[in-house]
């Protein structure tokens, strides 16, 4: 049996080849929409792709598998689980749980994996010329290595609404079954580090099942009602551009092939295409950007997030231009058309011949953390931190603010007030998407913190987090409860408004904490004192405590174990 494995950096995502050699066949699982590769890779194994097949109906990327299967002359075989709202809307083989096919010597069992998706398939495969035990599983996005897949993306991408938890109890089921597996089985999931098809996916590229049954925090978990909680507290926002990709992935509307390379574009074209519309997307680096680029661009870094990014930010409708050096722009071009951003109307790589021919540059402003230090302290300045909240248990810059990344971008949002705001990340890269963003849609006052928290640190300033020592108290969620019950203390819920109207603590109050940055809201806390704070985990909570005694708060407790203790002590709770 011939194995290989495919792997895309900027999608971190993993697609295969198995093939037997006594029959020449070849099996294709989870193609990208670019297919060359594969068709390149059979050649030189000198074998024909005979199957195609995928795990789910992909939310992350632009599937191959159609365009593949009709290249080749192919066996398309697809998911016919699920129910009738997830079947796929072009003609294919069905596959059903239990069901199995050959591709040559080779066996290949179907399992049923829902929770990730209704639909989902796992793979188990067995060399037969090897012996009768399976060797290996291609999980897709069903368990990957130390994290499984995310249940809510129904809720969030296809506006299947209250599917999360459901989907988070199929997918526990799904894992008694994955608990039954031999240990030494091959484990080869569907993505590595990096992908929001999961929370903390590691690095590997693959694992063993009974690396995983040790191992894995999911496969830990024999309550089910924590499970379910744990799963889904704290995922990160999915991409704009994943609702896309299940609907087309579905429909098989978006054809597969390869892209086209866009045209070096003289100054003047690019004046009149920005002028009709085209979005100028700047793929240098933060500090070239920052120190100068077109009027009107978006900062999307050539990194492995770039397609990331694209999905957040552009429109497949809206013709983008690319900023970047020559050799960089094959490969910006193909991330984006493996998203289903097709519309590269060109791109230009010299910004400093754009100002050489008497056009005006734009600049995106940075702060030292020094200097940030001080205009926080003199309350000149607001930092945002633009992190996902499970990054804040690393540890924040203290008095600042925190609203993910993804909430801007989808809301076009930024806090209403007087100072100056800092907009920081980990180490500069989101935050000067973020502000480019911004700076483009009109607002004015955007800075970001130079080099992030690593910046910060790095000038010897401290970081707070809820481990750490703090000025406020931390309370569990029964004396939380206690305190509300006995003494009337307040329960503030500072997650945002989503989340608390899909359930809460009893009687507790809305305030978001990217609010607090409005005196009025400040003003009507301090009314409610004493105040217990709360959010998913404790980490939100904790930040939004250093923001209240820094406005001169002082009755103020955070519940450290957030509303994931609160619900595992079956404490009243409402929607």
């Amino acid at each position: 049996m011939f194995f290989k494995q495919f792997y895309e950096p900027r999608l971190a995502q993993y697609s295969y080849m198995i093939a037997c050699a006594a029959s020449g066949e070849a099996l294709i699982v989870d193609p990208l929409r670019d297919i060359e590769m594969y068709l390149a890779e059979a050649e030189a194994q000198r074998v024909r792709i005979t199957h195609v097949t995928e795990t789910h109906i992909h939310a992350d990327f632009l599937s191959g598998a159609r365009a593949l299967a009709k290249a080749a002359g192919a066996d398309l075989l697809l998911s016919d689980e699920g129910g009738e709202d997830w079947q796929y809307a072009f003609p294919h083989t069905g596959l059903k749980h239990g069901d199995s096919f050959r591709v040559g010597h080779v066996k290949v069992d179907v399992l049923h994996t829902p929770g990730h998706t209704p639909e989902h398939l796992a793979f188990l495969i067995t060399d037969t010329l090897a012996g009768e035990d399976p060797a290996m599983i291609l999980t897709g996005d069903f368990v990957f290595v130390g994290d499984v897949g995310r249940p809510d993306l129904l809720d969030l991408v296809a506006g299947v609404g209250g599917a999360s938890q459901p989907m988070a109890r199929r997918m526990f089921a799904s894992l008694q079954m994955f608990r039954q597996l031999p240990d030494h089985v091959a484990l080869w999931p569907g993505h590595g580090a990096g992908s929001a098809c999961g929370r903390a996916l590691g690095a590997s590229p693959a694992s063993t099942v009974g690396y995983e049954k040790r191992t894995n925090w999911a496969l830990q978990e024999e309550d089910e009602e924590a499970f379910v909680l744990k799963l889904l507290v704290e995922q990160p926002m999915p991409p704009a551009y994943f609702r896309n990709m299940k609907l087309w992935n579905r429909s098989g509307e978006k054809p597969g092939g390869s892209p086209s390379r866009p045209p070096r574009l003289p100054i003047q074209r690019l004046e009149t295409l920005r002028d009709q519309g085209a979005v100028l997307v700047d793929a240098r680096d933060k500090s070239a950007f920052a120190e100068g680029h077109i009027p009107g661009s978006i900062h999307i870094p050539d990194n492995t997030l770039f397609p990331t990014w694209a999905g957040w930010l552009l429109d497949p409708d809206t013709p983008a231009i690319l900023i970047a050096p020559e050799a960089a722009v094959p490969d910006l071009v193909t991330s984006l058309y493996r998203i289903g951003l097709d519309q590269v109307a060109g791109y230009f790589t010299d910004v400093h011949y754009w100002a050489q021919m008497g056009h005006e540059l734009a600049r995106l402003e940075q702060m030292s953390a020094t200097d940030l230090a001080e205009a926080l302290a003199a309350k000149r300045a607001v930092a945002v931190d633009v992190r996902e909240p499970h990054d804040l248990r690393n540890g924040f810059i203290p008095g600042a603010i925190a609203i993910p990344a993804g909430k801007l971008l989808r809301a076009s949002l930024q806090p209403d007030t007087d100072r100056t705001l800092v907009f920081y990340c980990g180490r500069g890269h989101r935050s000067a998407i973020i502000a480019s963003h911004l700076q483009r849609q009109g607002f004015a006052q955007v800075m970001t913190l130079r080099e992030g928290v690593r910046g910060w640190e790095a000038a010897g300033l401290s970081l707070e987090s809820p481990d750490a020592d703090i000025d406020f108290e931390q309370v569990d969620a029964l004396e939380a409860y206690r305190r509300q019950t006995e003494a009337g203390w307040t329960i503030i819920d500072v997650r945002d408004d989503a989340a608390f109207r899909r359930g809460h603590p009893v009687g507790a109050r809305l305030a978001p904490l990217d609010s607090f940055i409005d005196d009025a809201v400040i003003a009507s806390l301090r009314a409610l004192e004493p105040l217990l704070l709360i959010c998913n985990t404790g980490n939100k909570s904790a930040m939004a405590a250093e923001w209240l005694l820094s406005e001169g708060l002082t009755r103020i407790a955070n519940v450290e174990e957030g509303v994931i203790g609160w619900q595992l002590h079956h404490l009243p709770w409402e929607k």
